[in-house]
């Protein structure tokens, strides 16, 4: 099992790929979505039947960090090392999606 990520630009390619995601037998409980606005993580993956990462312990430790650094901690929080979070943090920046999938089935490709 590993981690895997894949970047999107639109919402809807989004859902349809988690649902893909999900037909591939992988577990719901194990897909994520970060966007860098709150509203739109939660909508897309309310749409998608996804999770947002953190929980109180990870927000309550982010409220007083900027916005990019709240992110980075979720990314690492999810597995990826600093680096790669930044990596992702940034194309959070411009505006993408990043689905997440954690414990991903080897081989695993969408």
């Amino acid at each position: 099992m590993s981690l895997f990520y894949k970047e999107f630009t639109n919402d809807e390619e989004v859902v349809n790929a988690i649902g893909s995601i999900k037909a591939k037998g992988v577990n719901e409980d194990t897909i994520y979505v970060v966007t860098h606005d709150d509203d739109r993580t939660k909508r897309i993956a309310d749409n998608a039947d996804a999770n947002t990462p953190g929980g109180f312990a990870t927000k309550a430790k982010n409220i007083f960090n900027k916005k990019g650094d709240e992110l980075r901690d979720q990314f690492q929080h999810l597995g990826f090392t600093a680096s790669e979070a930044e990596t992702l943090e940034e194309k959070l920046d411009e505006g993408k999606v990043i689905v997440v999938v954690k414990d991903a089935p080897a081989g695993f490709a969408l």
